[in-house]
């Protein structure tokens, strides 16, 4: 019987740690929401995140908009379209976003391959 009791308190503090884990890894729209990057400078990419689930923003280039929606830690970027002028010198990368993710003040993002293509730093 003894044993028994170890093994389930074993299980529950491992149910708990899990637990834990799993919510201190996941994002919340709110921490998505809000500017990342320098928003309107001309060269430099950025996206504002909205309240009601859309999305605006520059590839330095070009302008990006669309939706986004949030589950776990990952946030994925849909239904985006841009504009499709040339600008030359200009590093388009996040016209290439698929899904991005929260680290603090920097937004992590990545392609459809799930490749890490390059951050926004959370506007002052």
């Amino acid at each position: 019987m003894r044993h028994t009791l170890r093994i389930s308190l074993a299980t529950a503090a491992i149910t708990v740690t899990a637990l834990s884990l799993v919510g201190c890894s996941a994002t919340s729209a709110a921490q998505v929401q809000g500017t990342w990057g320098t928003a309107n400078t001309t060269g430099e990419p950025w996206l504002i995140f909205e309240e009601d689930g859309s999305f605006n923003g520059s590839d330095g280039c070009n302008g990006i908009f669309g939706t986004y929606s949030v589950s776990g830690d990952t946030v994925s970027l849909g239904d985006m379209g841009t504009t499709l002028m040339f600008c030359e010198g200009v590093d388009t990368w996040l016209s290439e976003a698929a899904s991005a993710r929260v680290d603090g003040d920097t937004l992590i993002v990545r392609d459809r391959a799930e490749t890490e293509i390059g951050t926004l730093e959370r506007a002052q």
